[in-house]
């Protein structure tokens, strides 16, 4: 009876019978083709093995194979694809492109899909779900791997030269590493992924946050130790549990902002969704609220304890509805849209001075491209030297049209969340401050009582009209961990960048001990840790 060696050496694999090499190159490309093809070439190379053997065994193996994914595809259908395990390796986007690329090329798709790397797998079993003529795609099967295989195996045995007998697995290993890399740069959507991953390196606007703020973390520290206090700065808003330093409730918030009267014009219409409620009971609230403000689609939805943009989407229609609300984890704003620009207001009082005053204006710019008749949106947001360092954002945001191709000299909208982090561009809106806008935000603020530090999300239904401090509604109010978005503006250095947000932190911790002095006291620090990893604290005390 034949028995399976316990331990296979490369480098004595002369010793074995032709039967067994042949099993376990067949069966190796199930695990994979490349690397099975790449060991048969490298052997061959090294006269361990002949040609010949390499080549039948890998195509065998490499054809079976693709008949199996073929034939996996067509008796079991999309009910695969909604597995969890098999979704990690493959999408329903990726099948449905490749469906569409078999559809409209034919053999021509199975050439090329060898040749291209993530598409193999989905091509072939696209090539079952379609129930395409399966003596036909048979033949193009084999004659792909029939020119496949020998340039793989071939290649390597030509270059095995430079194996010895000491590093050949190494050998191996390296050269299966350089076909990766080769196959995955041949496409040209990969080359510019990686164009686009080295120009969030090379910019400190697309750096995250963990290692942006490590410099700000380091000066909040300085400030703390001149404070004597390390929380002190949670004093600067005594109406906002810890000021507003994370996890703060919109829901609270907004109410707060209720409470000033001068406020009450500028606030959009909103609900709760409580996460305790039944679907059927957050569906009917959502429905009364929309029935009972004349609000219609499109809304928008978030989180009540969400902070730079995660998790917000803008809902079109009552399904889309039931559908963001099924599993609720956390409680979320249902929220009236109010469509416009966009722009962010921060504001800044000392509690012993009566006006306050605007710190710094961002102009939110929602990014779009210009469709040439040709491209697909893919393909525009790959080419645009800005986009593509967004691009696994602006996919996600548009993952419903990345295939819509774009009548020429037509624009397309590619975001519509005012968030840096969700690809919004953030311009400095210095020349958007006019006494009409900064008196409109005091007496807003003003009316808020234990509010002195924080940033307004806007939107207007024009700049012009933001200016004349009109037609505006406030999105949202954050804290004293606000940031100061007009950072983001292109003409500002990254030593700009940290002026500005030092400067910021400096009037938190002045604001923070000023109203200290008039007895609020700062959030604990034990409760600061509560707040970083999602736990409630008590509310701070007022003066």
């Amino acid at each position: 009876m034949f028995e399976f060696p316990q331990f296979f050496n490369l480098n004595e694999i002369a010793n074995y019978s032709p039967f067994v090499i042949f099993f376990v190159l067949f069966f190796g490309t199930f695990l994979s083709e490349d690397l099975a093809c790449i060991t048969a070439g490298a052997l061959a190379g090294q006269g361990k093995i002949t040609f010949a053997l390499a080549f039948v065994a890998c195509s065998a193996g490499i054809f079976f194979g693709d008949i199996g994914l073929y034939w996996v595809g067509r008796i079991f259908g999309k009910k695969l694809t909604k597995t969890r395990v098999f979704s990690y390796f493959v999408s329903d986007r990726s099948i449905e492109k490749a469906s569409v690329w078999l559809d409209d090329n034919g053999a021509s798709a199975i050439f090329l899909s060898r040749f291209m790397t993530g598409l193999r797998l989905p091509t072939y079993l696209a090539a079952g779900f379609l129930r395409t003529n399966f003596l036909k795609f048979a033949l193009y099967f084999l004659a792909a791997t029939a020119i496949w295989t020998p340039i793989l195996i071939g290649a390597t045995a030509f270059s095995g030269k430079i194996f010895s007998a000491g590093n050949l697995l190494l050998g191996i290993v390296l050269a299966f590493i350089t076909v990766k890399v080769v196959l995955h740069f041949s496409r040209w959507k990969n080359r510019r992924l990686f164009f686009g991953r080295l120009k969030r390196i090379l910019n400190w606007e697309f750096w995250p946050l963990s290692v942006f703020y490590s410099p700000v973390v380091f000066y909040i520290l300085l400030l703390a130790a001149k404070h004597r206090s390390l929380t002190v700065f949670t004093c600067a808003n005594p109406a906002i549990p810890a000021s507003g330093f994370i996890g703060e409730s919109k829901d609270e918030i907004y109410k707060g902002l209720h409470t000033s009267p001068a406020a009450r014009p500028y606030l959009l219409h909103y609900t709760i969704l409580k996460a305790e409620n039944s679907n059927a009971d957050n569906l009917q609230i959502a429905e009364r609220f929309i029935d009972q403000n004349h609000l219609h689609f499109p809304l928008i939805i978030k989180p009540d304890a969400g902070e730079r943009g995660k998790s917000v989407r803008v809902i079109s229609s009552l399904s889309e509805l039931e559908e963001q609300t099924e599993t609720l984890e956390d409680d979320v704003i249902l929220q009236e849209f109010f469509g416009g620009i966009e722009a962010s207001v921060f504001y800044i009082r000392f509690p012993e001075v009566q006006n306050g005053k605007i710190f710094s204006i961002t102009e939110k710019q929602f990014p779009s491209l210009t469709g040439d008749g040709r491209s697909t949106l893919e393909t525009l947001i790959l080419k645009d030297s800005r986009a593509v360092a967004l691009a696994g954002k602006y996919f996600e945001e548009n993952r419903e049209k990345l295939d819509l191709v774009v009548p020429d000299g037509e624009e397309i909208q590619i975001i519509d969340i005012g968030t840096h982090s969700r690809g919004a561009i953030f311009a400095d809106g210095k020349h958007l401050r006019t006494d009409a806008l900064s008196n409109t935000i005091d007496e807003i603020s003003r009316g808020f009582e234990g509010f002195y530090f924080g940033r307004y999300d806007i939107r207007a239904r024009s700049f012009s009209d933001l200016k004349l401090g009109e037609n505006f509604k406030i999105i949202e109010l954050n804290g004293v961990t606000s940031e100061s978005t007009n950072i983001y503006d292109e003409k500002f250095s990254l030593i700009d960048a940290y002026r500005i947000l030092f400067k910021q932190w400096q009037i938190a911790f002045k604001i923070g001990a000023a109203n200290q002095q008039k007895g609020v006291k700062p959030t604990k620090l034990f409760d600061l840790l509560r707040l970083v990893f999602g736990l409630k604290i008590e509310e701070n005390s007022t003066i």
